[in-house]
């Protein structure tokens, strides 16, 4: 009888507002798009990782400590080849680099909260969540940081599962390591592509792919990749910056499908602080 008069009185809201879903509810209504990819991708992971001698408990230990598909499958390929660790730790540290700059932009969403919740959070945080969180935040009003750790524990959740089931599931299955390096390679090459928009990006692509080459011929070691790998993000750090300040109508800057018409793809600092103002 109470709730009747309530929601004559004021339109049917009342019971909206009484009867408000669990926070967590929210958060995975949120997080559900990005733990449904993850699956597939997931049970790959593992299954790599298992072909790569990993057993299911350290695929569990590598998902939620890494948390990063591109080092896992890293990891997988150069495990394979018989790579130093050293040489794997440097190359993840670096591929890793860019959750530094992702995280100074979500910092100003964190102001208030404690140097353990911001620990928790770095953790786990990954390209994927950080979209979600980031569209939230400038979105949603009553999004809050601990909204934004739920996503990503739903995310970290349904990936490290994935990992064990894909590396149970290659228990199960024998795996020819060569079919690994032929997936591995044909992962990165996606991953490239879908990367490559300016003219300036793709020629810093073949340079990179040259100078790894060459690096490898002389280091004979997969030290090589790890110079090449700076010497080819500074360079095309350096070359991008100077274009954007000087000569920001360059081509080298227009995206690959323009007919030279169309404006350059990297847009100055102050369009994109207007753009985040507006979302």
């Amino acid at each position: 009888m109470l709730e009747h008069y309530l929601s004559v009185f004021c339109g049917g809201n009342a019971l909206k507002q009484v009867t408000t879903e669990p926070r967590w509810k929210e958060t995975f209504k949120v997080a559900w798009p990005l733990c449904l990819s993850y699956t597939p991708i997931g049970i790959a992971c593992g299954i790599l990782l298992h072909a790569a001698g990993f057993n299911s408990i350290l695929a569990g230990l590598a998902s939620v400590m890494i948390f990063s598909g591109g080092a896992q499958f890293l990891i997988a390929q150069m495990l394979t080849v018989n790579a130093p660790i050293l040489t794997i730790i440097l190359m993840l540290f670096f591929l890793e680099l860019r959750y530094a700059l992702l995280g100074s932009s979500l910092s100003k969403y964190l102001q208030g909260e404690n140097h353990r919740f911001i620990f928790t959070f770095a953790l786990s945080l990954n390209d994927e969540n950080y979209a979600v969180n980031y569209l939230k935040f400038a979105t949603d009003k009553n999004w809050s940081p601990k909204d934004a750790l739920q996503v990503e524990h739903w995310s970290l959740l349904f990936w490290s599962v994935s990992n064990v089931i894909g590396s149970l599931i290659g228990s199960a299955l024998k795996i020819n390591l060569e079919v690994v390096d032929f997936a591995l390679t044909a992962l990165f090459i996606y991953m490239i592509v879908m990367q490559v928009r300016s003219r300036l990006s793709l020629i810093i692509c073949i340079f990179s792919g040259a100078l790894a080459a060459f690096c490898l011929i002389i280091t004979k070691s997969t030290l090589g990749l790890v110079a090449s790998t700076l010497i080819a993000s500074f360079t095309g750090y350096a070359i991008e910056r100077y274009l954007t300040k000087h000569k920001p109508n360059s081509g080298l800057l227009n995206d690959l499908g323009a007919a030279g018409t169309s404006g350059p793809v990297v847009e100055p600092l102050e369009k994109k602080d207007e753009s985040d103002s507006i979302l």
